[in-house]
């Protein structure tokens, strides 16, 4: 039963896991760059974005969605879709902590959290709908 469980929620389970690995790493980062070396939160936010977005791009390729390909430009397309619908984040990002921060005058680590939280699901609905498809689904 269990293995049933696992097969069925493989996909869910490993980008939980990974989505874990990479929050901790945007807000690790971005609190380091916010908090100790006082760099504007927006600075900080799209610094850790990138750092964030390689990591992620490497764990959702290979353990979350298994992507295979077998082209360069197909590499490329996948790549190019991935930070595209990462950037489409990106301004979501900036919005919530604009408005958390800039508007509410949130804590920058709670803000950064709670965007962190509508961040991983929504790119979990890009990357399992749009960047990592099956082919022939």
């Amino acid at each position: 039963m269990i293995k049933v469980l696992w097969l069925k929620y493989k996909a869910i389970i490993a980008y939980l896991f990974f989505g874990v690995v990479t929050t901790l790493v945007n807000i690790g980062s971005f609190g380091i760059m916010a908090a100790y070396w006082h760099w504007n939160y927006q600075v900080a936010t799209v610094t850790a974005w990138i750092l964030t977005v390689i990591a992620a791009y490497l764990t959702n390729k290979v353990w979350v969605f298994g992507s295979r390909y077998t082209t360069f430009m197909a590499f490329i397309k996948e790549l190019s879709s991935f930070f595209f619908f990462r950037g489409l984040t990106l301004a979501l990002e900036l919005i919530i902590m604009y408005i958390g921060v800039s508007l509410i005058n949130g804590n920058l680590i709670l803000v950064k959290l709670i965007d962190n939280i509508v961040v991983v699901v929504v790119n979990y609905l890009f990357s399992k709908w749009y960047i990592f498809k099956k082919v022939g689904k």
